[in-house]
């Protein structure tokens, strides 16, 4: 039996373990913390295949850099910039490159959701609700981009007054078929499948190096001792480098960090939100709602920032009716970015050492797929198609 120890106990990693276990690995999951404990558990939490874009897009940088610099914005850079990766990313926010990386998601995106009912039919017990994501757009908006966007996807569109939206919000676009879900809950139901079928989740584990050792490929952690494998997955996050750059991987992988809160609105919301002028989604959440938004560029270890949540916060409440005062569950979690929006997902130079990650928002969405394709390709030890174009050793495309 083949053994494969996967680092990484968020929705890639669990995801790629899950997978791998259906190809008959025995597979042992590591993490620094815990499951979900990275940019997994406090997400939206929607599934949203039709909308999986390259974050680097013209329309970023014709916002400025004015409102990068400034907390209130909805992507903003906090710190010290990261100087090398924002001149990548901005080489690559053109409309070329972005059509690409359209072209590059495509099939990603299009078995995303089956891959989720694989997890469900297989096991895994979670709830993932299907509802139209409702996107609210303010007076002088132009649906036209995102209507090309969502070509061949079932939409349609209605005049904006209806709950819980404002009368600012004058237009509402009804984004059929997709679908949301807790996320804390489904990883915790995900890792619970693992476990279930023989797979081993150790917390607490922080990896110090990957290599070989006098009784071949292992995986060392700082207490304890190693853990021999087959093959390794490294799916790390915005902590990717750490490992990565001895292993060849040259891209550069920066946290975006996603600040998410609870709110009890006045009525209660039958199905995912998103406010493009505001950047901000509304996912239910219990018998609450979880608010997210906001993509702050900063380190992956920095404090959480209460103005970014108060910005996002702010920003929402002309949006909607009513209003609220009980906020719960602050959170801050970063999401890995790399300069052209295209995750790292294949093998490194170390043979046998492979890589999943730099999915950026997309994380919940393409992590169950991501996974499946990279336990395929792994066990059959021939590439997959669809994951050429996400090669972690490519030289970065930003020349």
């Amino acid at each position: 039996m083949t053994r494969v120890v996967v680092v990484g106990a968020g929705v890639v990693g669990l995801s790629c373990a899950w997978f791998l276990q259906e190809h008959g690995a025995d597979v042992t999951v590591l993490d620094r913390s815990g499951v979900a404990a990275g940019a997994s558990w406090g997400n939206a939490g929607y599934l949203v295949p039709a909308m999986v874009a390259p974050l680097a897009e013209p329309a970023l940088l014709r916002e400025g850099v004015r409102s990068l610099l400034s907390p209130g914005s909805p992507v903003s850079v906090s710190g010290r910039p990261p100087v090398a990766f924002l001149a990548g990313f901005a080489r690559n926010a053109t409309a070329s490159r972005w059509q690409r990386g359209m072209a590059a998601f495509g099939p990603l995106a299009a078995d995303s959701l089956g891959t989720f009912d694989e997890l469900l039919k297989g096991g895994v017990a979670a709830e993932v609700h299907e509802r139209a994501l409702r996107i609210g757009f303010t007076a002088g908006q132009d649906t036209a981009g995102l209507e090309h966007e969502l070509a061949g996807a079932s939409y349609r569109i209605s005049a904006g007054h209806e709950a819980p939206f404002s009368d600012r919000v004058t237009q509402v676009l009804h984004l059929e078929g997709q679908r949301f879900l807790a996320p804390g809950a489904f990883l915790d139901a995900l890792a619970g499948s693992v476990r279930e079928r023989g797979g081993e989740i150790v917390e607490g584990a922080h990896v110090r190096s990957v290599g070989f050792g006098p009784r071949g490929l292992q995986v060392d952690t700082w207490a304890g001792p190693p853990h021999r494998a087959d093959a390794v997955v490294l799916a790390t996050g915005a902590w990717l480098p750490e490992l990565g750059r001895r292993l060849g991987v040259r891209v550069p992988v920066q946290a975006g960090r996603g600040y998410s809160c609870s709110v009890r609105l006045p009525e209660p919301l039958e199905g995912p939100v998103y406010l493009p002028s505001a950047r901000v989604t509304l996912t239910p959440y219990g018998d609450r709602v979880r608010v997210a938004g906001t993509m702050e560029i900063a380190d992956r270890d920095a404090p959480f920032d209460g103005r970014r949540l108060d910005a996002v916060l702010r920003s929402l409440r002309p949006l909607l009716d009513g209003g609220w005062d009980d906020v719960r569950e602050p959170w801050v979690g970063s999401r890995p970015l790399t300069p052209d929006s295209l995750p790292l997902i294949g093998a490194t130079k170390v043979p046998g050492v492979h890589v999943a990650g730099g999915l950026g928002m997309w994380g919940v969405t393409l992590g169950p797929v991501t996974g499946k394709l990279l336990a395929a390709q792994i066990t059959a030890g021939t590439s997959v198609p669809e994951l050429t174009p996400f090669d972690p050793l490519r030289r970065e495309r930003l020349r």
